[in-house]
């Protein structure tokens, strides 16, 4: 039986926030994973200034992802001919960069390490439950989690951060409604062989047979590109009702971006994205049990990216364990944790559904990338909202305003050595 403080279940980047920042509050942290890292992950692999902030806080080194990009120019295609091409607003910070997750998670994982976090590989959740109450004490103990190679581990709170098929939520009887299957799905593909303009700016497209569908290419560093193909559930079209990937591969607006010498450096994986926070369950085990990442559905429904909020879900799960580790009732934890979700997340992310909605007809795409394209100050700071350079909803949202916060300068600082991956 191994004791500590905290057990995180999923070594993603909502697990490694969450592990790392339970660590550097000084609680014993032990990090699950049912994976052996390096590991592949399905993902578009951007990262927002959101993103970037959190990273930075966490101390990651840029220098050691190695397909770590910055992106400094980024092009919009519209369901016509028009082509909005935003130049992200220069300083010493970065909008976007691109980072394959092979690369991102174990670096982020070796982070948790150096931190001091206890690390169990190659091991799933199989039991997760209330444990027997130790005599005299004054509350009931934590959670008792059980491996496959049967290591029991008691504690006194467990973080979600398995994705969104949470084995932890299965075991907690948490699980999603019956038939949920995620909000978007998405297919991803990496190339070598771009074209010098694919290789260097990250392009979307907004094909007007395709909508609410959206494809993109961004680049790495080390010369691949991640091309991919998101679609919002419930839309008409699949990949396998005349939008098969070849096609979407051959068509003459993204061939010609891509160039003519495209060759496969991997196969075409897809994964679901559950973008729901404002309907989840964020805890079990009466606030023992906090959901993060993909397990608390925290992605955006405007574009599917997620790594930003599930970084976000992860530190917030692990300040609220802290702030409360002093003997306070789990159900506080609970309360506290979702509090802290709704206040940071749950505003932008209704109005993230209401522009995903907007962009899914011809014509509200094309109207919205003609307002963005009005002149060289909506440019910019559309592509500062777009990337969470500031909240979305931060105009509605006043206890979140602060001095500074538009100006043209990104709030994510250069991290140490990203300066190599120009």
């Amino acid at each position: 039986m191994r004791h500590a403080d905290v057990a995180v279940v999923g070594a993603g980047p909502a697990g490694v926030a969450a592990a790392v920042t339970a660590a550097r509050h000084g609680l014993d942290v032990v990090l699950v994973d049912q994976a052996h890292f390096p590991r592949d992950k399905c993902c578009g692999d951007g990262l927002t200034a959101a993103a970037l902030r959190e990273l930075e806080g966490l101390g990651l080194p840029a220098s050691s992802v190695a397909s770590w990009q910055a992106v400094h120019e980024v092009v919009l295609h519209a369901p016509s001919a028009l082509r909005v091409e935003l130049d992200l607003p220069p300083g010493p910070g970065r909008h976007s960069v691109v980072a394959a997750r092979l690369d991102l998670d174990a670096a982020l994982v070796a982070l948790a390490l150096d931190n001091g976090v206890e690390f169990w590989p190659g091991e799933a959740c199989t039991a997760l439950g209330p444990a027997e109450p130790t005599p005299g004490a004054s509350q009931p103990d934590g959670p008792l989690l059980v491996t496959t190679s049967t290591r029991k581990l008691q504690v006194k709170a467990v973080v979600a951060a398995d994705g969104m098929w949470s084995p932890v939520r299965k075991l907690c009887g948490a699980d999603h409604p019956a038939g949920y299957r995620g909000d978007w799905h998405a297919f991803r593909q990496y190339f070598t062989g771009a074209s010098p303009d694919a290789r260097r700016r990250q392009h979307v497209w907004f094909p007007s047979d395709l909508l609410p569908a959206y494809i993109w290419s961004f680049p790495l560093a080390d010369g691949r590109i991640n091309v991919g193909y998101g679609l919002l559930r419930g839309a008409k079209l699949t990949v396998g009702e005349g939008a098969k990937w070849a096609d979407i591969l051959d068509r003459p607006e993204v061939r010609a971006v891509l160039g003519p010498d495209l060759v496969a450096a991997g196969p075409l994986r897809a994964w679901p994205i559950p973008a729901r926070i404002a309907r989840a369950t964020l805890t079990a085990l009466g606030g023992r049990v906090l959901f993060v990442g993909d397990a608390a559905t925290a992605a955006d429904p405007m574009t599917g990216e997620g790594i930003g909020q599930a970084l976000l879900t992860g530190r917030l799960a692990a300040d609220t364990i802290a702030r409360h580790s002093g003997g306070a009732p789990s159900c506080t934890i609970g309360v506290a944790y979702r509090a802290g979700v709704r206040r940071e997340l749950v505003a932008d992310h209704r109005l993230a559904l209401w522009c995903s909605r907007l962009l899914a007809t011809t014509r509200g795409a094309e109207w919205s990338l003609r307002l963005v394209n009005t002149n060289a100050w909506t440019r910019r700071n559309f592509a500062r909202w777009m990337f969470e350079d500031y909240p979305r909803a931060v105009l509605a949202t006043p206890r979140r305003w602060r001095r500074g916060m538009f100006r043209t300068v990104s709030s994510a600082r250069t991290l140490p050595g990203d300066a190599l991956h120009e």
